[in-house]
């Protein structure tokens, strides 16, 4: 599926974890793993961000996530 837009649906400020809401309405989870290599400190629930989604996996789960312009390597556009 590769790169996508989505909604901040969870996240739990101590462990880093969370999940998105697809577009298409599909829950991806992310381990703190994905958010601690993000660049962000924080999250919060409705927030848009792009995300990397894992290929072949039964349930989408998310391999990248990040906001247009934050980050190492992200210019604005």
């Amino acid at each position: 599926m590769g790169r996508v837009q989505a909604s901040v649906h969870t996240f739990d400020e101590e462990t880093g974890a969370g999940s998105v809401l697809l577009d298409d309405g599909r829950e991806a989870r992310f381990g703190a793993d994905v958010f601690a290599r993000s660049a962000l400190l924080r999250l919060r629930g409705g927030q848009r961000v792009s995300v990397e989604l894992a290929e072949g996996e039964a349930a989408a789960s998310v391999r990248r996530l990040w906001i247009v312009g934050i980050g190492p390597g992200e210019t604005i556009r």
